[in-house]
């Protein structure tokens, strides 16, 4: 069982290192060019490498995420794979589904963001194994063994985390329903799959997991671990993907920084320091 795991963990790393380099070495923005989109707007598109044909707006955030999975994500993922295979328990098997998370929300990203192109197959692999190997490492952890005391700090930032996480997204779309127009960056897109998974997903988790935090649920311990693994790294994420987007030539205005980008990594240096606290304050597990 525990070599099967194994080349799970292998695979992703493999798929994870593929696509996103595929993601960085598309990086050209002399080859766009522009159509006109199923709401009869123009739109520019990208033009060059695996995301040639998404948007000259959407591409660059996709490879700045790319960058990201490739130069931080990717060693991450490795380092905490051998530290759990070292020595497994409690608290390594903790760190390695918080990965897997992040992996799954990169996936899920792709494989519903992206426009359909050649990798479109490995979306779905790196979508099926970081699925399947959360519930693998799920349930291999002892949740009766975990004891973690959360303070007030923490549920606030919970509370925070799920409201931003809704509220950022909220405007934009009520103002396209009161208008009864398109959204302005939706572009060639059916839908916005960030819009689905903070809004539909992560943002709710933030609350649902204050609600077992406070009856005591060994639950929240395990979702609170992937809640605070994928705010650092999406904070990180919004630094690499505004430079990409700067470079593009897409004007990132002041409000825009603060409200979006600035408000994410705010999220992620809190995260990050509650992250070290939580499992500093765990209660020492068995082998």
């Amino acid at each position: 069982m525990e070599k099967k795991k194994d080349i799970l963990s292998i695979v992703i790393i493999a798929l994870l290192i593929v696509i996103s380099a595929t993601g960085v070495l598309s990086l050209d923005f002399s080859k766009s060019y522009e159509i006109t989109n199923q709401y009869g707007d123009l739109v520019k598109m990208f033009g060059n490498g695996i995301y040639a044909h998404d948007s000259y707006f959407a591409a660059p955030i996709f490879i700045g995420t790319d960058f990201m999975i490739l130069f931080i994500f990717v060693p991450l993922f490795i380092y905490t794979y051998f530290q759990n295979a070292k020595g497994s328990n409690n608290s390594t098997k903790l760190k390695l589904m918080s990965v897997y998370s992040v992996a799954f929300y990169y996936a899920a990203s792709l494989s519903f963001g992206v426009t359909y192109n050649q990798y479109h197959l490995l979306y779905i692999g790196l979508f099926t194994c970081t699925l399947f190997g959360l519930f693998s490492i799920m349930r291999k952890i002892k949740s009766e063994e975990l004891n973690y005391d959360s303070k007030m700090g923490i549920k606030v930032f919970l509370i925070l985390a799920g409201v931003a996480l809704i509220v950022a997204w909220v405007p934009d779309i009520i103002q396209t329903v009161i208008s009864n127009t398109a959204h302005p960056l939706i572009e060639v897109y059916t839908t916005s799959i960030t819009n689905v998974l903070d809004m539909g997903i992560i943002g709710p988790l933030c609350l649902v997991c204050l609600h077992l935090l406070n009856k005591k649920d060994k639950l929240a311990i395990i979702i609170l671990t992937s809640l605070l693994k994928a705010c650092i790294i999406v904070g990180i994420m919004m630094i690499t993907q505004t430079i990409c987007q700067i470079l593009s030539g897409f004007e990132v205005t002041l409000p825009v920084l603060i409200t979006k980008s600035g408000s994410f990594l705010l999220l992620g240096g809190f995260a990050l320091y509650f992250n070290s606290r939580l499992y500093s304050n765990l209660s020492p597990t068995r082998r």
